[in-house]
């Protein structure tokens, strides 16, 4: 555990506290530093990235908020269960749990196995169901918190790639749901579907320019809009069990092939 934690504000009213799961890289980064910017206090996960995530809490410090990085296999369920009780140690409260980490590795109907199956879903589903759990037996009769899971577009536009990496995201939808049903009033929780929002995988550059671009809106989701979006459900005390889609309207455009092979595949769309 990296612990960086600015006291100066010590007199101040508490503050409200996100623990942001994959917060050292990529979206995940975004979204905690734009959670500063709004008054939170972050809690930064990460799995490996132990210096980039050093440098999200130093950069929230520099924002005047406090911050902590804790280190979490979320894969290993027992790892799993004491990082929620270690960042209430590391910043008294957790207000909300942001579920962004998430595993993304290739596979299809021919490569599929249940190895990757089971990796997918101890990351993708069983880690925030988890966090979720923890955040309801943590939270007090009277004050109510929010789990938002990031989702996928992809589960309003299905196709077959990235197989287990989908029946993964498909189940938090689900759990989405539950979760919602059961840990209510104490707990909201809510999803948040991106389209493409940053290079992966083998894409190039130019590849994820024009797949951003194929919406009705002519873009896709960017890292601030879905932090935005994070905020706005943080903070909408009346939504639960509902997910929304920041994607530009990618989901409206049909795709026999991931969104990711786009120009590769020469994908033809239309809208």
């Amino acid at each position: 555990m990296t612990d960086l934690i600015d006291n100066n504000h010590s007199s101040s009213p508490p503050a409200r506290i996100a623990l942001v799961t994959g917060a050292a890289r990529r979206i995940g980064r975004h979204i905690a530093l734009y959670m500063a910017q709004q008054g939170w206090d972050i809690v930064v996960h990460y799995g490996t990235s132990a210096l980039e995530a050093d440098q999200v809490v130093a950069d929230i410090i520099k924002l005047g908020r406090r911050a902590t990085a804790l280190q979490c296999n979320l894969a290993d369920e027992r790892a799993t269960r004491q990082l929620l009780p270690a960042a209430l140690a590391a910043l008294g409260r957790v207000d909300c749990i942001v579920n962004n980490a998430s595993l993304f590795a290739e596979d299809d109907v021919k490569s599929f196995s249940q190895h990757s199956l089971d990796a997918h879903m101890h990351a993708n589903l069983a880690a925030p169901v988890i966090l979720a759990q923890a955040l309801h037996e943590a939270t007090p009769e009277g004050r109510q918190a929010c789990v938002i899971n990031l989702l996928d577009q992809k589960l309003y536009n299905l196709n077959p790639d990235f197989l287990s990496y989908t029946l993964s995201k498909a189940a938090l939808q689900c759990a989405t749901t539950t979760l919602a049903q059961a840990l209510a009033p104490k707990v909201r929780v809510v999803g948040v579907a991106p389209g493409i929002t940053m290079v992966s995988g083998h894409q190039s550059t130019a590849d994820f320019a024009q797949a951003h671009q194929v919406t009705p809106l002519g873009r896709s989701s960017t890292p601030e809009d879905i932090a935005r979006t994070i905020c706005f459900l943080a903070d909408s005390r009346a939504v639960t069990g509902t997910t929304v889609l920041v994607d530009g309207g990618q989901h409206l455009v049909p795709t026999q092939r991931d969104i990711m092979f786009l120009a590769t595949a020469n994908v033809s769309t239309s809208f």
